[in-house]
């Protein structure tokens, strides 16, 4: 999938969750996240390499499935939870979208990372924050519609009931392993601006676009917020850098 064409797809599919409901809004969902993988995927192998896109499916949907697959049947690493049956076919328990969605946003946390530092530790623990910073949007909006609910739901985030804090903390500690697996699969992967630039304007549009869908038509204001903040810590500082640059 070519890099803009496919950001323009993905924009558009985005666009319009917002306007569906129902079995519709969840199709809208299923077709979103397959867009979103072949489109880092297919950049990863434009800008890497196949070998490279084949390692980035191997950890991220590979991985993404054992610990979902593990989390569900166990409540570790981020607690007690389950899915219902609104996403489709299932392995393992696990909705076959699910472990795509990893490898949708760990590539262009991981490139982001990249244009923010070079250092390799630093470069995983950014990469691994960017990408669980997402789940501050994406699991209030998907909890909301009842794609899968928590069992225990509590402690949580001020006005973001029914999802634990241990859900964020345990995204935050598998996207940072996920990370650290990439980082040794991938080895230095340097930033690459021009190349990369559909991955910087994917994770800038995920970021400003789930701030706005949270707080005005989604009416989930305090996931809005604390996304803004989360993602923030890594979009924000991309956004001057590319400003600058």
């Amino acid at each position: 999938m070519r890099p803009w064409i496919g950001l323009g797809a993905l924009v558009l599919a985005e666009i319009g969750y917002p306007l569906t409901g129902g079995r519709a809004r969840a199709a809208l969902v299923v077709v979103t996240v397959v867009i979103g993988f072949l489109l880092s995927v297919g950049h990863a192998s434009a800008s890497r390499g196949p070998r490279a896109a084949a390692l980035l499916v191997l950890v991220t949907a590979g991985g993404g499935l054992a610990v979902e697959a593990v989390g569900r049947s166990t409540g570790y690493p981020f607690g007690a939870y389950d899915y219902t049956g609104a996403l489709g076919p299932r392995l393992l328990g696990v909705p076959l979208v699910i472990p795509l969605a990893w490898t949708w946003m760990a590539w262009p946390a991981w490139v982001a990372a990249a244009r923010l530092t070079a250092r390799p530790v630093a470069r995983v623990v950014v990469a691994g924050a960017g990408l669980a910073a997402w789940d501050l949007f994406l699991d209030p909006q998907m909890v909301s519609q009842r794609y899968w609910l928590w069992r225990t739901t509590s402690p949580a985030l001020p006005g973001v009931a029914g999802i634990p804090l241990t859900n964020y903390l345990g995204w935050l500690g598998v996207a940072v392993a996920l990370m650290a697996l990439l980082r040794l699969a991938l080895g230095d992967d340097p930033a690459r601006p021009g190349v990369d630039a559909p991955m910087y304007a994917m994770y800038l549009w995920t970021f400003a676009s789930s701030i706005v869908a949270h707080g005005i038509f989604l009416g989930l204001p305090a996931s809005a917020a604390w996304g803004a903040v989360g993602m923030g810590l890594v979009a924000v500082p991309l956004a001057v850098r590319l400003w600058r640059s």
